[in-house]
């Protein structure tokens, strides 16, 4: 098998029964706040876009990059479809010209010929847009396993599906969290680092889970090209900073005595049998640059790139519009179908956008304008950029302007799963669907056993599974999924109030049982 890396979670893999292509993304993403980091407009696209298979693992336009797809990848490709509760990926590309798919059951293998394949699918209101993915491939001459920005939540498929010979991981995530928050420099620098350690933490751990014997960095960081943005970029390995690079998850890597495969746009990785050949694009100096001058090659970037951000900006805006009446019109009937997500909010919203104050009244299912009355949560948006949303009926405001960074925002309390969970969902199809799964939520009554301690296979918030993602230190349970974190005294969930764990002590547990 040979696999030649495109930059951020794109992937060219040449095998011994056919090509396939994962997750092409070139052009700039979220109102043009996201480029791929390095460069990858270099690549012969045409020669690349010649497959048999494409897999486009869920929409966020790092993965789904709709101009490159049209303009490059041939419509005689079967697309490789995820089992996911919606079907606006397919929709969206036979937009685009492609109309031969194949439908994977989660978890269960197919075969290609001789090729075999398996889909994991994340089937969360928050996983990607309604909706993330994982590839697995075996072509009889090596094994990968393709996580980009998956999640994985149960991993005994992909064991049985294993062992892997190497491992594309997702290593830095997509953060406005805490940058974007009214918080000090100090606050934000302590919260910073933390994300940043849980990062490299949790892709260290799903790589351990895994136990293929080579892992490729994969899936990010982008970067951050416009003016407005681009003081996020981490040029000198700042420990804040949540953006680091893949030469930052090598070193971690290291320290726990793992291998890491570096990657640049270009980087071909072949694979048969017992080893592992990497061939780079170019001489060292040359393709290390962008991680050793990263200061200068992000200036130089930015210019070769401005005319993208500035027809971007160009693009903003309807005026003239009434956003609270267009915003009445489109979220009211949302907001009738969200009884759990609602509850879960649990009070309004303010949304200010220049001299334009909304309430999303969550108790009223209301939209009105803003009349004086507190809110927990704020958030704040360019007057031009709150008009585009509306008027292009944006359905996910994560994968557009919360991802962007192009917002401000201000909560009293943790975080709140269900706030972005409601911003995810914008349309009846996926409200209808996000509301039902939070219904069913807490079903699973399996426990294990962490320690000294019994508490459920699952972690309330995004059903991690903690007998893989659990990690122990004194009284607390940490999740390693997002770095949630539990009091084992009480349960009560140390990241959000409105989670919680039933937890008991495995000596209590014994007394009970010798008791009876």
């Amino acid at each position: 098998m040979r696999i030649t890396t495109l930059g951020h979670a794109g992937l060219h893999i040449d095998t011994a029964h056919g090509t396939i292509l994962c997750d092409p993304w070139v052009n700039p993403a979220f109102f043009a706040s996201w480029f791929p980091f390095p460069d990858n407009r270099q690549l012969d696209w045409d020669a690349l876009g010649s497959v048999d298979y494409l897999f486009i693992s869920h929409l966020h336009r790092d993965h789904f990059d709709p101009e490159h797809l049209a303009s490059y990848v041939s419509r005689d490709a079967v697309v490789l479809l995820p089992d996911y509760p919606t079907n606006e990926l397919e929709r969206s590309l036979e937009r685009l010209g492609f109309t031969n798919f194949m439908r994977f059951t989660n978890n269960r293998p197919e075969k290609l010929g001789d090729l075999s394949l398996m889909i994991s699918s994340l089937v969360a209101p928050t996983d990607g847009a309604v909706g993330d993915a994982a590839l697995s491939i075996d072509d009889g001459s090596a094994r990968i396993l393709n996580q980009n920005d998956a999640k994985i939540t149960d991993f005994d498929p992909l064991r049985e599906f294993g062992p892997y010979d190497a491992h594309f991981v997702q290593f830095t995530g997509a953060n406005w969290w805490p940058w974007v928050y009214d918080l000090s420099e100090a606050a934000k620098k302590t919260f910073g680092g933390a994300k940043r350690q849980n990062g490299l933490d949790r892709a260290r751990r799903f790589a351990q889970t895994v136990g293929a014997r080579y892992v490729v960095p994969s899936a990010g960081p982008a970067c951050f090209l416009d003016d407005d943005l681009f003081h996020h970029n981490d040029f000198d390995d700042c420990e804040s900073n949540t953006f680091p690079d893949q030469t930052v998850f090598l070193r971690h890597l290291t320290e726990h005595g793992m291998e890491g495969v570096f990657n640049v746009p270009g980087t071909v990785i072949d694979l048969s049998g017992q080893r592992c050949v990497v061939h780079q694009p170019g001489p060292d100096e040359v393709i290390r640059r962008p991680y050793v001058d990263k200061l200068r090659y992000l200036q130089e970037y930015s210019e070769s790139r401005r005319a993208e951000v500035l027809g971007e900006r160009a693009t903003w805006g309807q005026p003239g519009m009434d956003v609270c009446a267009e915003l009445k019109r489109w979220f009211e009937p949302l907001m009738e179908k969200a009884e759990y997500i609602a509850a879960g909010i649990g009070g309004p919203i303010l949304l200010s956008a220049g001299d334009e104050r909304i309430i999303i009244d969550f108790a009223k299912s209301e939209v009105r304008r803003h009349q004086g009355e507190k809110c927990r949560y704020t958030f704040a948006v360019d007057r031009a950029l709150l008009e585009t949303l509306v008027g292009r009926r944006e359905t996910d405001w994560v994968n557009s302007i919360f991802l962007s960074m192009r917002f401000s925002a201000t909560r009293v309390g943790q975080y709140n799963e269900y706030v972005y969970a409601f911003f995810s969902c914008l349309s009846p199809e996926r409200m209808e669907y996000a509301n039902s799964w939070y219904s069913r939520q807490n079903a699973d009554d399996e426990r294990i056993s962490i320690g000294q301690w019994t508490v459920p296979r699952r972690c309330p918030h995004r059903n991690a599974d903690l007998k893989e993602l659990g990690e122990v230190v004194g009284d607390t349970l940490t999740c390693q999924m997002h770095g949630w974190r539990f009091d084992l005294r009480t349960g009560r969930c140390l990241t959000s109030p409105k989670f919680s764990l039933d937890v008991e002590r495995v000596e209590d547990l014994v007394r009970t049982e010798l008791a009876i």
